[in-house]
């Protein structure tokens, strides 16, 4: 076997198929996002908008998340120091623990390294702990859902998209005694439609079922608080573990459960996901401790507002230009252009002759024939900003010949 050839191959077809990604090297500034600096290839620097970030609300330049950070480092040092069983809890782990509990109207918390980590640690634990469990799963939940259910050995179940009758009927054909959970998020991420979720907590009484939320892309910017999705809608008594991240809205790194305290201690001494990882380190504790509590405020609330405002204005402008977005109400902005190579061509045009960061989203996180460039507005891309990216997709839409109407239909 020659192993390097298998290599060459294996990435030659992500070439071939105009799949392959390539990490743009962007430099954030302090307190100017969503303006940074890209460094091309050939080492020269050249001054970028970013408009696919996660930091949906720019906390990751917020004064009083940096603030918190530095008094943690400084009275701290840099890392953790172990694994929270060994070493690794400090009050930091602890009041950022409280402030999500608080946040999500649950008894408990756990912090992760990574949101991904907390689904896949979570979903591949509760088997064990519920011997027999059957997880009915959406088709599109995120690949940390996929994965953490697929790892647990246990029975699974997929249900189209959103589709109650589905799910209802794949629940109705398992032994009532069988214990169960029903697993969805509240944001799809790449269309940006939401999950019924009254409707899902319905069924899941109906048929005994624990519920199972992903709020990744909800958190900090739905809700009075910033609960998310099922805060804004009265539902988080309804679930039973809420997933989340503190590496967007909240601008920080990491992820989280919030639960019960019994459901809580139970994954904390199973999992071995939570149980054999360092930490996270203090200051990012801290640093997401002070975000989430600034926005559970009026901060939030305004930031909030503002962030609604820009997604509907630049829906509605794409809109004017004919070009086919998808609308579903949520603050994400997907342009589908439906060719991989194409994507790649309107991404590379963007950053190189306008300066604007728009990374394309291909095949296998979007379907075939789907792929697009998923644009995040946010309280801080202003008229200016707008203005030009507006100019930059009429100008280069057209030269690289995409039909609009054709797409659009």
């Amino acid at each position: 076997m020659d192993y390097t050839a298998k290599l060459d191959e294996a990435i030659q077809r992500l070439h071939d198929e105009g799949r392959y990604r390539t990490f743009i090297d962007i430099e954030r500034k302090r307190g100017q996002f969503p303006h940074a600096t890209w460094t091309r290839p050939d080492g020269t620097e050249q001054p970028v908008t970013v408009w696919c970030g996660n930091d949906y609300l720019g906390m990751g330049q917020n004064p009083v998340v940096i603030e918190a950070m530095k008094e943690a480092v400084d009275a701290t040092g840099a890392g953790s120091g172990g694994t929270r069983n060994i070493s690794g809890t400090t009050v930091y782990h602890k009041r950022l623990e409280a402030e999500l509990a608080d946040l999500h109207g649950k008894e408990g918390a756990l912090v992760f390294s990574s949101a991904y980590i907390a689904n896949d640690a979570t979903l591949s634990t509760l088997p064990t702990l519920f011997p027999g469990l059957i997880i009915y799963s959406d088709e599109l939940n995120h690949a940390s859902m996929i994965e953490g259910i697929r790892r647990n050995g246990g029975a699974k179940r997929i249900f189209r998209h959103n589709d109650l009758d589905h799910l209802r009927a794949l629940l109705a054909a398992d032994d009532p005694e069988t214990p169960k959970l029903i697993a969805f998020e509240s944001v799809y991420s790449m269309d940006g439609d939401f999950g019924p979720i009254k409707e899902l907590c319905d069924i899941a009484d109906e048929f005994n079922a624990l519920t199972y939320l992903d709020e990744v892309h909800a958190v900090g910017m739905y809700g009075p608080r910033g609960g998310g999705v099922a805060e804004r809608d009265g539902l988080m008594d309804r679930i039973d573990i809420i997933n989340g991240t503190l590496g967007k809205a909240f601008g920080v790194f990491g992820g989280y459960i919030a639960a019960s305290a019994k459901m809580c201690d139970a994954v904390r001494s199973y999992a071995p996901g939570f149980i054999f990882t360092t930490s996270i380190p203090p200051a990012v504790a801290a640093g997401a401790a002070a975000s989430i509590a600034f926005l559970k405020g009026e901060g939030g609330v305004k930031l909030r507002e503002e962030h609604q405002t820009q997604a509907k204005i630049l829906k509605t402008r794409l809109k004017g230009l004919g070009l086919p977005i998808t609308d579903n109400g949520s603050h994400i902005v997907p342009l589908i252009v439906g060719d991989p190579k194409h994507t790649k061509l309107m991404s590379d045009m963007m950053l190189e002759q306008y300066g604007i960061y728009v990374q394309p989203v291909n095949f296998p996180t979007v379907p075939r024939g789907t792929e697009r460039l998923r644009f995040t507005p946010s309280p801080v891309h202003g008229p200016k900003e707008m203005d030009h990216l507006i100019k930059a997709l009429d100008a280069l839409w057209s030269h690289c010949a995409l039909n609009r109407a054709e797409l659009a239909g």
